[in-house]
């Protein structure tokens, strides 16, 4: 059993990448940044306290699944969505789904992927794809982050879908049940862009938001007193791979979102949002310049070429011109 009338489209991250095309498989003609930015993606938190692999937790998105489910709620579109006790059961509702020509999202973790380059698979149990059939006893996969389809055997992505580790996937599957004969893209552009200003400016706690960018920054500074050099660079590390890695599309997201801003501009012709969109792409090689001059430190500890304070200094002056943006973003008269 197969599909072969589902297109494949690359992206740049996976979950907004795939929430694209599986609404574009259902007639809607939507792009990754406007389902990333209805979607409500962009978010920063810093968790010193929760490690991952040895490292803090840093984050540029929002939790997983809160794209598709926020994009779809939005848009007025009818989703299912499961969790399974067995990678049995699992399969076999996947199975039953793909046959009647529905492409299914699931979660997946990276590293049980085997069509990725080794490179790329470490463990990471929030990877959205999409499986569209099944050919030969192997699934066809469209993962949004690779340019062409994939297959994977029903084993290999039994492993991935019932990886151990925070989150656990469980199997979850996702796919499109019904839509709407209109869609109402400026409510839901609205409701995105008020969301997004909410979280990055109103968690009183100092892990969540904007307030997170100016600890993370504070922390840095700290590195050479509390940490080995070894483990300053690891930090620092980790904080980059999830900017550019992770925080796929560019600077943690903000390429991303910018164009969500400027597609959003265009459609509902308003100037407002061309001018932050602008804005948060400069904001975005900030960005990418701190992410520059952290892999050089890394590279070698020893160099003069830039400090701790300075790529502390670098990331207070991205947390300082975000707060601006999102401020007057908040005040936009609708």
């Amino acid at each position: 059993m197969s599909t072969v009338s589902y297109k494949h489209f690359q992206h740049a991250h996976c979950e907004s990448g795939v929430t694209a095309n599986l609404l574009r498989h259902e007639g809607i003609n939507i792009s990754e940044p406007m389902a990333f930015g209805i979607g409500a993606g962009i978010f920063f938190a810093h968790l010193p306290f929760v490690k991952v692999s040895g490292t803090p937790g840093t984050t540029f998105r929002t939790w997983p699944g809160a794209i598709f489910k926020r994009t779809t709620q939005r848009l007025g579109i009818e989703m299912h969505t499961e969790r399974f006790r067995s990678p049995e059961r699992a399969n076999q509702a996947l199975d039953s789904v793909i046959a009647t020509g529905k492409p299914v999202g699931m979660l997946s973790s990276v590293y049980y992927l085997p069509y990725l380059p080794e490179a790329f698979r470490f463990h990471f149990n929030a990877h959205n794809l999409v499986v569209y059939g099944k050919e030969n006893g192997q699934y066809l996969v469209s993962d949004p982050i690779l340019e062409d389809v994939a297959t994977i055997a029903p084993e290999d992505l039994a492993k991935a879908r019932f990886a151990k580790g925070t989150p656990e996937p469980r199997g979850f599957m996702y796919y499109v049940k019904s839509v709407p004969q209109h869609i109402d893209y400026t409510k839901a552009i609205q409701a995105g862009i008020k969301q997004t200003c909410f979280f990055m400016l109103s968690p009183p706690l100092p892990w969540f938001g904007n307030k997170a960018i100016f600890l993370l920054s504070k922390q840095i500074k700290k590195y050479p007193q509390k940490l080995t050099p070894r483990k300053a660079s690891l930090y620092l590390g980790n904080v980059v791979r999830m900017q550019e890695e992770i925080g796929t599309g560019g600077a943690g997201f903000r390429f991303l979102y910018a164009a969500f801003l400027q597609e959003a501009g265009t459609m509902l012709k308003r100037d407002d949002l061309q001018g932050f969109s602008a804005e948060l792409t400069k904001i975005g090689d900030d960005w990418r310049n701190f992410a520059y001059h952290a892999a050089r430190l890394m590279k070698d500890r020893k160099s003069d070429l830039v400090s701790f304070d300075e790529l502390s200094d670098l990331l207070r002056v991205c947390g300082e011109k975000e707060r601006d943006l999102f401020g007057r973003m908040q005040k936009i008269k609708w």
